[in-house]
């Protein structure tokens, strides 16, 4: 989002489409567009903030006890909002966990964010995270998708054990799923589109929230549509087939 100037009525209308629709989580970072898309999706929840849960990511080189306060009151500052309902480690950098985990609840503490979490963090990062203090984290924003399964090996198991929901980035493969031949047979089957089957898969597993861009009220609309739409288990085996999860262990992938 506010990558394309000529875009942004677009994109403006979209966030505000899906609000309307109940797609209510919101998804920014300091990092898109230079803090442009904190500032446009601050532009598209004014009036309606407390209906929205905006959710925005740090960079890890300011995930410090003196950077982080201060980058949270610039995001906070572009989204013209008082406080974050999740604030998020964007990826694991030098700054020591215990550290970023220490500041993270002293933002808590005083409003500034209602909860906070982190993004791009694999299993073993994850205890060293909870051991070094860090349990309060509230979910791990990783890539996970019907060809990213890795994560199904330790990660996800991992994360369901503690009842730590998981946020799904990139569920269409930033677009690169919706040609795929086994993909687009079953969308056609079922008279939908390839992505509202892939949204559909995530969204059938348990502890598992969905960020799909969406830049256009059309796309939205489709997307709110596979909120709906059930799978199959014939679907889900057929997926399985085409798309079958890890053997073993599998490292996390970024995007």
């Amino acid at each position: 989002m506010a990558e394309d100037p000529s875009r942004r009525r677009q994109e403006i209308a979209a966030l505000r489409e899906g609000v309307e629709l109940g797609l209510t989580v919101i998804d920014t970072a300091e990092m898109y567009a230079d803090g442009e898309s904190e500032r446009l999706v601050g532009e598209a929840i004014a009036g309606m903030r407390d209906r929205v849960f905006l959710v925005s990511k740090a960079y890890p080189q300011n995930a410090s006890a003196k950077r982080l306060p201060r980058a949270c009151e610039a995001s906070l500052d572009r989204l013209g909002t008082d406080r974050l309902d999740l604030y998020l480690l964007h990826w694991r950098g030098s700054v020591p966990l215990a550290e970023t985990a220490e500041v993270m609840e002293r933002l808590v503490a005083v409003g500034k964010i209602v909860r906070w979490g982190v993004s791009n963090l694999d299993t073993d990062d994850m205890e060293e995270l909870v051991a070094a203090g860090g349990e309060q984290c509230q979910t791990d924003q990783i890539l996970y998708n019907l060809t990213r399964r890795g994560p199904e090996h330790d990660l996800i198991p991992w994360l369901a054990e503690r009842f730590i929901p998981l946020m799904a980035y990139s569920p269409v493969e930033q677009g690169r799923l919706l040609a795929h031949r086994g993909l687009t047979a079953i969308a056609r089957e079922r008279g939908v589109t390839p992505a509202q089957v892939a949204l559909a898969w995530l969204l059938a597993r348990d502890g598992i929230i969905a960020i799909p861009k969406a830049g256009s009220a059309a796309h939205v609309h489709e997307n709110r549509a596979a909120a709906d739409l059930d799978l199959s288990d014939t679907d889900l085996a057929l997926l399985d087939d085409i798309f079958p999860g890890p053997p073993g262990p599998v490292p996390l992938e970024m995007l």
